[in-house]
């Protein structure tokens, strides 16, 4: 029997379990491996029926529980009947939950939908696509009013579009914060990051330094605007930028090569470099780890410029020059703009928010040897 009967067969038994009441609306369905029992069939044959059923609306999951039946309702039209615990549910889905900014950014959102009646779901997809899908397919079953989403990725074509196209479908307001994707350039929340990008550098060269390295996350729209305001500022104060002293990383090379890919630069550069923008404050602490290991001493021998402007920023010995980011005040902005959106108050204001950077001056950054600067 080929797999693909096998798949749907799948699928049609446990449609007939809830439709024949078998399974009723919030009980648990069989475990994985009970499953792969009672068909005879791989874990994939299985994963691939209770996932596709989860998306159609039969079924949702709960995060480390197990998977649930929802309502019986037609394959056509997922979600429609789905019982929820609460009428006012609202979905949050970031990259990262546990550290960093996001914490002071879901207190914003958490503080003001509490206070409004709402609910939260929240789901983290680590900056993985496919952890977006499963966060998106799980919001969907659940029947959510509304949905704040963190892009993943959003530097290149995401394949999860079609399930934000089904949120649009269904009348579901949804609002994305730090960046958004370009193809679909919904409402959003964002931090003028270019400016950011431009604003650190210009600062590192008003401070005398023209070596400058820029290290820059690729696969988030953060890193390329940051990139941009980098690039703008040597452009604007007439200095050759060398294309060696741009270093790029994903996420998956954060904890991997970027460090390597610095000590690379600094070993093979013809001149010293002075200075460093940093795509934001955790790369910017590792930078100061690195150099601390090489005994380059900041500023007194290299200036470091992080983004963000994140506790990290006072956490070590030499406090670091940083770019402000907004976080608890665009958790706020976006609980208001999400409840206003589903309670019907905004369908006509389907404008975004721009926070514009303050550049925090600490003591990672100062004047090269020698020379007059133009900062105050």
């Amino acid at each position: 029997m080929l797999r693909q009967t096998k798949h749907l067969m799948v699928k049609d038994k446990i449609k007939e379990w809830i439709n024949s009441g078998e399974v009723k609306p919030g009980e648990k369905i069989y475990s994985e491996n009970e499953l792969v029992k009672i068909f005879g069939v791989s874990r994939h044959t299985v994963r691939q029926a209770v996932g596709d059923l989860v998306h159609e609306g039969w079924l949702y999951r709960e995060q480390g529980a197990g998977t649930f039946c929802a309502n019986g309702i037609t394959q056509n039209k997922p979600n429609q009947h789905f019982p929820r615990t609460s009428g006012k549910n609202i979905g949050v889905i970031t990259t990262y939950i546990s550290d960093y900014i996001f914490p002071s950014i879901i207190k914003g959102i958490e503080s003001y939908l509490t206070d409004q009646g709402y609910s939260l779901t929240f789901a983290c997809t680590d900056n993985n696509i496919e952890k977006e899908k499963q966060c998106l397919q799980s919001m969907l079953s659940r029947n959510i009013d509304g949905l704040i989403v963190e892009p993943t990725k959003s530097s290149s074509y995401n394949p999860n579009v079609n399930y934000y196209l089904e949120l649009e479908q269904n009348n579901i307001p949804y609002l994305m914060i730090n960046q958004y994707y370009p193809q679909l350039v919904p409402p959003h929340i964002i931090v003028n990051d270019e400016k950011g990008g431009y604003m650190g550098t210009e600062h590192l060269i008003k401070l005398g330094h023209e070596k400058i390295i820029g290290i820059f996350k690729t696969d988030d729209l953060q890193g390329v605007h940051r990139m941009q305001g980098f690039i703008k500022a040597f452009r604007e104060n007439n200095i050759t930028l060398s294309p060696d002293m741009i270093i790029t990383f994903s996420t998956e090379e954060v904890d991997t090569v970027l460090l390597e890919k610095v000590r690379k630069v600094l070993e093979t550069s013809d001149e010293m470099p002075t200075g460093v923008f940093c795509y934001n404050d955790q790369v910017a602490i590792s930078v100061l780890n690195l150099f601390r290991e090489l005994e380059l001493r900041v500023p007194e021998d290299i200036s470091v410029v992080g983004f963000d402007d994140s506790y990290l920023a006072e956490a070590t010995e030499t406090k670091l020059t940083s770019l402000s980011h907004p976080k608890l005040e665009m958790g706020i902005a976006a609980a208001k703009w999400i409840v206003s959106a589903v309670e019907k108050r905004n369908q006509n204001d389907k404008h975004s928010i721009v926070f514009e950077p303050e550049l925090i001056i600490r003591s990672s950054t100062a004047p090269v040897k020698g020379e007059v600067t133009q900062e105050t």
